[in-house]
């Protein structure tokens, strides 16, 4: 549903970026990503961290077409995306 709505609050040609500790693909090397999932797991009923492949999965759903993750710094990444 958010997603959705910041497609449409979006002109064209529009930017989307998400800033979030992700899990790698194959959910096997980011050890602060995969524990913080954990957590996720242990404190809410379905509550998880997700992958970029994941993200790309639901921003493709609302209808964004350009979509790439550039790494930051402590374990942090963006997504953009655009409309």
């Amino acid at each position: 549903m958010l997603l959705r709505k910041a497609y449409a609050a979006l002109p064209a040609k529009g930017t989307l970026i998400i800033y979030e500790t992700l899990i790698d693909d194959q959910r096997c090397r980011n050890s602060h990503a995969l524990l913080q999932s954990l957590n996720m797991l242990v404190l809410t009923q379905s509550g998880y961290d997700y992958t970029a492949a994941d993200c790309f999965d639901w921003l493709k759903a609302v209808g964004f077409r350009e979509m790439y993750v550039e790494p930051l710094a402590c374990h942090h990444s963006m997504i953009v995306s655009t409309k």
